[in-house]
């Protein structure tokens, strides 16, 4: 069975040469990486199998990860990674969403056939995708391991991208653009929000004529109205769209599961003076930021800056106003790693990739307008060409 790589071999391994550098220099011997996006990055794994436990072994004494999922999914691994057959463990169905066992209890008996069950081991004890019952198995099953908190290391391993993965952003971008376009192009008094949506989600799968896309990592964002004043509401699957709706959309483009997002705003009808006001602000603070963001400034800085532009706005912002992001899947584009606000010093390096999103939530309404960038050697690049303004319909 031929695998069918989108990274090269000597990718992997400097990604996975690069994992161990970090478990060393925190004294951790084994790594379990149960995060989808992490499983991906270390060994090209790509399946919508994360309902069940999966995941990568890594050790500081093996250049190749080992897979573990339910047997039924190796041939998955056997397709999409550069590991070769003894480094696939596929477990039994009887473990899967048992009463009676647990998948834990077949990663460490993997574990101690491996001859790791006395290591220090790394757990991703704030991941999405390990919980209380995991560590509690291992601990009971792995009697002399160190269980050691790894949460997030492979993410800050991921911050810097390659060329290629570049490379697959900007396709990314590309496909957002288009989607965001087809919003933007589309959304009318008197149609149904949810048609919207269904043409969204079409164009993010769609892609370009040259290349398709993956499904994003969050579901499209397109609150209206009085949802617009809080963050993450989708669409409204009964209402139609309606006279001075404010329309936020938070969209993204996805290429083999490299995220690139976006926000606007529309308003539908004549805006307010207070909606012109804030997204005037917003646009005008977005822009000088982005002109200040350079390699070796901290990621607080960055926060600094943009705040200074809300002085006597009467505009407060006390939230983030931006996030790492890049490879992953549901339910979060970001990386978990570096965030733009006070007190994260962070310094900020050429091939980082930064969602810089300053929202306003408002008591009735919320206006977004944010930028996907590239950290350069000089300074920052838009990945997405699409204009910075309030659109009016």
């Amino acid at each position: 069975m031929n695998s069918q790589l989108i990274f090269s071999r000597e990718e992997y391994k400097y990604r996975v040469k690069r994992t161990q550098q970090m478990m060393d220099h925190r004294g951790i011997e084994t790594l379990l990486v149960m995060d989808p996006g992490g499983m991906n990055y270390l060994s090209g794994y790509d399946g919508w199998s994360f309902y069940v436990h999966q995941g990568v072994i890594i050790s500081l004494n093996d250049e190749m990860p080992y897979w573990f999922g339910r047997k039924q999914d190796s041939n998955g691994a056997r397709i999409t990674t550069w590991l070769d057959e003894d480094h696939i463990r596929g477990y039994e169905d009887y473990y899967v969403q048992s009463r009676y066992t647990h998948t834990m209890r077949f990663v460490a008996g993997l574990f101690k056939f491996l001859g790791f069950e006395k290591k220090s081991l790394g757990l991703e004890m704030d991941g999405y995708w390990f919980n209380a019952r995991m560590y509690q198995e291992l601990r009971e099953n792995l009697l002399s391991a160190r269980l050691l908190d790894a949460s997030n290391l492979v993410n800050w391993v991921k911050i810097i991208k390659s060329d290629v993965e570049i490379e697959y952003i900007r396709q990314a971008s590309k496909i957002c653009e288009k989607v965001m376009q087809t919003a933007v192009d589309n959304i009318e008094v008197g149609v149904m929000e949810k048609n919207v949506a269904s043409m969204v989600t079409a164009a993010q799968i769609y892609g370009t004529d040259e290349y398709g896309g993956s499904s994003p990592a969050i579901f499209p964002i397109m609150p209206t109205a009085e949802r617009t004043s809080t963050a993450h509401m989708t669409f409204h699957p009964d209402r139609r769209y309606q006279k001075n709706d404010v329309v936020i959309l938070e969209l993204a483009g996805s290429r083999y599961n490299y995220n690139a997002p976006l926000s606007r705003t529309m308003y539908l009808g004549e805006p307010p003076s207070d909606l012109r006001k804030v997204s005037d602000v917003v646009i005008k603070g977005l822009e000088d930021t982005l002109g200040f963001i350079k390699p070796g400034i901290t990621a607080e800085a960055v926060e600094e800056r943009w705040r200074s532009n809300l002085i006597g706005t009467g505009i407060e912002k006390p939230s983030r106003v931006g996030y790492s992001f890049g490879l992953n899947y549901v339910p979060d584009w970001g990386e978990h790693t570096v965030s733009l606000r006070p007190g994260d010093k962070t310094l900020l390096e050429p091939g980082m990739t930064i969602h810089f999103m300053p929202g306003i939530w408002l008591d009735t309404y919320g206006f977004e307008c944010s930028e996907p960038i590239l950290v350069t050697e000089k300074g920052c690049e838009k990945l997405i060409d699409f204009p910075e303004k309030l659109f009016i319909k």
